[in-house]
């Protein structure tokens, strides 16, 4: 039998006990307009990999479609519903290697020509569920994601992967910190974000840096999964709860798995015990009076 399938804690012939794990596959690619070649591209990177043992396989965002320089209608045309063909593929890779898969798409909705940007979780079953849709879209930098997307109206389910706690987001997200600390303050371990970073001056240090400051002041995982490419940095990572940057996937096409220690949560959050030091008191006026922010001059 696997190791993905004994209990995570392991009592062995000599008393020890073991941390808690979570093994997390990352696929870092660039997909195309072929819904079909980006899976077969995407299976084809994984087969690469010596030997696939992952509790949970995570996919890009954009995944589905490649959205530069098409219309909406365009964008609405290809979209699907969960019960479509694009996710039978997530659940075929699911059981194929008896793990879990956080697959983005972009699903259809009733309001032509928007999509909903979305992430399912499948379980190593078949079972899918929603677990979460974008929320902040990508208006800025000169794009404009609201032009072919409706926001999602709630934030992530926590879901339980092989007893650690995941919340999910999507890409530009993690410029608001808010999200990040209700996950953290509802005992999320471990934040999965599929992503498609746009390049240009100076966007992988800020990927790096948003990344670093999520996982350090919520002493918790982030895991980001990001195409590459032209269009795209890559530059897919896992940090720690202190905020180390444990794993850069660098530009490249590829599968990689990594074993993080769930349990190094809380040796850190017994170090630096900033959940427990908070006082909510003092920032009341975040969601009361000041929920809308400064106004643009």
């Amino acid at each position: 039998m696997s190791l993905k399938y004994l209990t995570y804690i392991v009592v062995t012939l000599t008393g020890t006990i073991m941390s808690r794990t979570l093994r997390i596959g990352l696929v870092q690619l660039e997909a195309t307009r072929d819904k079909k070649k980006n899976i077969e591209k995407a299976l084809k990177i994984i087969q690469q990999y010596h030997r696939v043992e992952a509790d949970i396989i995570v996919f890009p965002e954009y995944f589905m479609f490649k959205l530069e320089d098409v219309s909406p209608e365009v964008l609405y045309s290809v979209s699907e519903d969960i019960h479509g063909e694009f996710v039978d593929n997530y659940i075929r890779i699911a059981r194929e290697y008896s793990t879990a898969v956080v697959g983005t798409l972009f699903e259809k909705t009733s309001i032509k020509p928007k999509v909903y940007n979305t992430v399912v979780l499948v379980e190593p079953s078949g079972n899918v569920k929603i677990v979460y849709r974008k929320t902040h879209l990508f208006d800025a930098y000169g794009y404009k994601e609201s032009d072919y997307m409706l926001p999602g109206d709630k934030l992530s389910t926590i879901e339980t992967i092989k007893d650690v706690k995941v919340a999910f987001t999507v890409c530009f997200d993690i410029r608001f910190p808010e999200i990040y600390r209700i996950y953290a303050l509802k005992g999320a371990e471990v934040i999965i974000s599929p992503s498609a970073w746009y390049r240009g001056p100076l966007k992988e240090e800020t990927l790096r840096f948003l990344a670093q400051s999520r996982a350090h002041e919520n002493t918790m995982y982030i895991v980001i999964v990001n195409q590459t490419g032209k269009t795209f940095t890559g530059r897919s990572m896992i940090v720690d709860p202190m905020g180390t940057v444990v794993l850069d996937l660098s530009s490249r096409e590829i599968y990689y798995e990594y074993l993080i220690d769930v349990d190094y949560i809380y040796d850190v959050r017994r170090k630096l015990p900033v959940l427990k030091l908070r006082r909510p008191k003092l920032y009341k006026d975040i969601v009361e009076g000041l929920s809308e922010g400064p106004h643009n001059h």
